[in-house]
């Protein structure tokens, strides 16, 4: 666990530094294609860069969230999965993570932050209704797994960070266009914002690869592991297996997940076609629930 905590750790702060890299050049390009900055080109986008990035770093969790729709849990309305995450907690040696509410009937639920001490722990009300108390305590055991070990940090700053960088190239493909239509109605400089107009392109079609690699950088490892931890957490392996076959197995899909999001949740959202196309499968970042099961069923 110490081990993959520390190489979670280095992919994450690797993933930081390419995107400030990407980032910076972005920013330059921008500058130079609206005269903006002219010597001090160079140190306004390394440091709109790195202050992107840090701003990011710490709200990774925020953005994530208000990407899902998610409101705090409550004493009242939730007692019974608090009383649940408190005992793991203690067992797991970890914070108490805070709790998060998704209105959505599909079951499925994700850990986010950047360390156990800014941890969040989310779950749709489609899982709360939908799995028994044992059930639900193997998924909270799972994604506080995913928290001892730093995976929450890796997958909520790639999929921040992808975000924030196909922002980034379409606003300057954008720019590029209505930079390069000036350009032709002056014929002035044509050629060189041709250049700039064509490197804008590069960024739109590096952007979806970049995403790619980033998924892939998410070991499916990491699900087996986080069962394992489950598992020896609870005491109780079918705890985990029933509350896995009920989630893969509900044909509702969540609402307010997305391809880019679809890592960050215990087993995968997406339903019908965007679950079982050929690049969804070859790109698949869990296991197949088949090959977890099998997996928790053999531990002894």
């Amino acid at each position: 666990m110490f081990d993959i905590s520390i190489k979670n750790k280095r992919k994450s702060f690797f993933i930081i530094f390419c995107f400030i890299a990407l980032m910076s050049t972005l920013v330059y390009f921008i500058c130079e294609l609206n005269d903006i900055g002219g010597a001090l080109t160079i140190p306004i986008a390394m440091a709109l860069a790195i202050i992107s990035a840090v701003g990011a770093y710490y709200n990774s969790d925020k953005i994530v969230l208000s990407m899902s729709n998610a409101r705090p849990a409550t004493e009242e309305q939730n007692k019974r999965m608090i009383d649940s995450l408190e005992g793991l907690c203690i067992a797991a040696g970890l914070p108490m993570p805070k709790l998060y509410i998704v209105e959505d009937s599909a079951p499925n639920a994700f850990a986010t932050g950047r360390n156990p001490e800014h941890a969040v722990i989310c779950v749709t009300t489609g899982l709360l209704d939908k799995l028994d108390d044992y059930e639900l305590e193997g998924v909270l055991a799972h994604e506080l797994s995913h928290i001892k070990n730093y995976d929450i940090l890796l997958q909520t700053v790639a999929i921040v960070f992808v975000g924030f960088v196909s922002i980034l190239s379409d606003l300057f493909f954008r720019i590029s266009i209505r930079s390069n239509r000036r350009s032709n109605d002056n014929d002035n400089g044509g050629g060189a914002q041709a250049i700039i107009l064509i490197i804008g392109l590069i960024f739109i079609v590096l952007s979806p690869i970049a995403a790619t690699l980033l998924q892939l950088a998410l070991s499916r490892k990491r699900e087996y592991l986080a069962d394992s931890t489950a598992v020896e957490l609870t005491r109780n392996p079918e705890g985990l297996i029933n509350a896995l076959l009920k989630i893969s197995g509900d044909p509702e899909p969540l609402e307010v997940a997305n391809k880019s999001t679809a890592s960050m949740y215990i087993c995968n959202p997406l339903k019908g076609k965007d679950a079982e196309s050929f690049l969804s499968k070859l790109y698949m970042t869990h296991p197949p629930i088949e090959d977890r099961v099998e997996a928790l069923r053999n531990i002894s």
